[in-house]
């Protein structure tokens, strides 16, 4: 799956593009703007199409897991490149009907495909991969993930990821090893704290 060509290539540890777009949210139309989520985290889920058939297991999954993510601080938008009627429409779709109900966060229209070109996740056949990103309260991005089309993503691994970067950001002479967990053992963030964290495993 070829992507179209953006000179501007984003990356880890970049202020994430900033979009103003209309979107739904409760069945209703809303403007959506990513600078006005500044000090929480953000994720961004990047999906192909409405009325697909991975697409509505992913949206649905993250809004049923909605209440952990406030816990964390942290607000969830969905873009595809889809107008807001279309998405509208799928909201007043239910799930058993291959709809998503009322999602508990707002869905994105990338109607003209810029949201999707400026995180450089837009194909050449003019729809979105299956692209998460994470983005601080700052406003930079902190990690991404990207699948090709026939591929969804976990919610728990999202969970796992924005844990561990909230811990590592508060904690910052520690890092988080494979598989981290909170409650779990850290990595000191120098050699000799280290050998520390290797000789108890």
């Amino acid at each position: 799956m070829n992507l179209i060509n953006n000179s501007n290539y984003i990356k880890i540890g970049d202020k994430a593009p900033n979009f103003s777009a209309t979107g739904v949210y409760e069945q209703e139309f809303a403007q959506i703007e990513l600078s006005h989520y500044l000090g929480k985290y953000v994720i961004l889920i990047f999906y192909p199409l409405d009325f697909t058939f991975v697409c509505p297991t992913e949206l649905t999954a993250f809004s049923d897991m909605y209440h952990e993510f406030q816990k964390l601080n942290t607000e969830i938008l969905g873009i595809s490149v889809d107008s807001e009627y279309c998405h509208l429409a799928w909201s007043q779709t239910d799930r058993d009907a291959g709809g998503v109900g009322s999602l508990k966060y707002s869905l994105v229209s990338d109607l003209d495909k810029q949201i999707s070109l400026s995180y450089n996740v837009l194909t050449e056949s003019g729809k979105s991969l299956r692209a998460l990103f994470i983005i601080d309260p700052q406003g930079i991005i902190q990690h991404s993930l990207i699948n090709n089309l026939d591929v969804g993503r976990s919610v728990s691994e999202a969970i796992r990821v924005l844990k561990a970067i909230q811990y590592v950001q508060a904690n910052p002479d520690e890092v988080c090893p494979a598989n981290w967990q909170p409650g779990d053992s850290t990595i000191g963030s120098n050699p000799v704290r280290a050998k520390e964290y290797f000789r108890s495993i």
